[in-house]
């Protein structure tokens, strides 16, 4: 269980390093089967180039290095970036 807060804990802290607006960023993790987990982040809808980034490197940088943790805990990550339900929180 650990090692699951610290994939979500990476994500959040390293996506608030790159957007503009680093307040709004919030991570969300589910459990979509035994061994699959879903983590979306939410970010300002401006921002969402940031995270996934030039055709899409910076998201499948992230997936590469999650991935890693599969090996730790058994779990396969699906990360999704959407936009904020509330983009504009100061």
């Amino acid at each position: 269980m650990q090692e699951e807060a610290c994939v979500e804990t990476f994500l959040l802290e390293y996506c608030r390093k790159i957007v503009t607006y680093p307040q709004v960023v919030e991570v969300r993790s589910t459990l979509l089967e035994d061994n699959l987990k879903e983590i979306a982040i939410y970010t300002n809808p401006v921002d969402m180039g940031r995270v996934i980034g030039k055709e899409g490197k910076m998201i499948s940088a992230l997936k590469a290095f999650i991935s890693g943790m599969k090996a730790k805990n058994g779990l396969s990550y699906k990360l999704v970036v959407l936009a904020a339900e509330n983009p504009y929180v100061l």
